[in-house]
């Protein structure tokens, strides 16, 4: 596969400013970011798209750099022609996890130690899921979902827009030894669910709430994070207009989790 190389120049102040800016490029096709600060100089990120996204989405990236206070987008080269799902892999090997559980992130995310999926993992170990129907939704690598049904959940269906997470979740299912439902798709599919997990960008949550609800029995839980301080009081919000309340919060640095339940 193509890849372009964005170098982008970065001023900010804030780690939360530069974790929204890159799950921003993400969102447009962005799939590996590297820091190229030389010491004493400029922050600077290398970000590198497939070649066909980059031609689909140059304008919006660089409207985004344009927009952002801080940043600038420098130069837009095309790489060699490499296998770079290779070159990524052996950069990041298996991860081992709590009760035997081994991820093999490929290039999807959540191989179990981002803030985020870490809090996601203590509620699920800390909840009892014997029996349970749960959707992963955002499943990334399938680390949540393998997690719910070593636990015990009776059916775990695991969702992502992305083919190759969808395909990573499936292999990490697979060496696992567990039975997950591993699907392709943008948004919660119709049936009934008694907890819900979603480690995704909080636009993602917003646009979704509606149908979070929907799929939610009565009682059943929906956990969210992804997300910053600020992005709470919008999506509680967004969860009490669905027919959710919040029953606990929790915080890991800069990035929070709610749980909510569905009366």
């Amino acid at each position: 596969m193509r890849y372009h190389c964005l170098h982008i120049e970065t001023g900010f102040t804030e780690d939360w400013q530069a974790d929204v800016f890159a799950q921003s490029l993400c969102d447009l096709g962005v799939d590996t970011i590297d820091d190229v600060s030389a010491p004493d100089d400029t922050p600077a990120m290398a970000c590198y798209i497939p070649s066909e996204l980059w031609h689909a989405n140059c304008r919006e990236i660089g409207v985004l750099c344009q927009r952002t206070d801080g940043v600038r987008l420098l130069s837009a080269t095309e790489c060699p022609d490499e296998n770079w799902n290779a070159v990524w892999e052996s950069e990041h090997p298996m991860q081992e996890l709590p009760m035997g559980i081994r991820i093999v992130p490929h290039c999807a995310f959540g191989a179990g130690h981002h803030e985020t999926t870490s809090m996601m993992i203590a509620g699920l170990m800390n909840a009892e899921m014997t029996g349970k129907r749960v959707l992963d939704h955002g499943t990334g690598t399938g680390v949540l979902a393998i997690f719910a049904k070593r636990l015990g959940a009776e059916k775990v269906v695991a969702v992502d827009i992305d083919e190759k997470s969808v395909q990573n979740a499936q292999e990490n299912a697979v060496l696992n030894g567990e039975t997950i439902d591993v699907r392709l798709g943008s948004t919660p599919p119709k049936e009934p669910f008694d907890l819900i997990v979603a480690n995704i960008h909080r636009n993602i949550l917003l646009a979704n709430m509606p149908a979070y609800a929907d799929c939610l029995t009565n009682g059943g839980e929906l956990w969210l994070s992804g997300f910053y301080e600020e992005d709470c009081t919008a999506l509680q919000a967004a969860a009490e207009e669905s027919g959710m309340h919040l029953i606990d919060r929790h915080e890991n640095g800069d990035w929070r989790m709610l749980m909510l339940r569905k009366e």
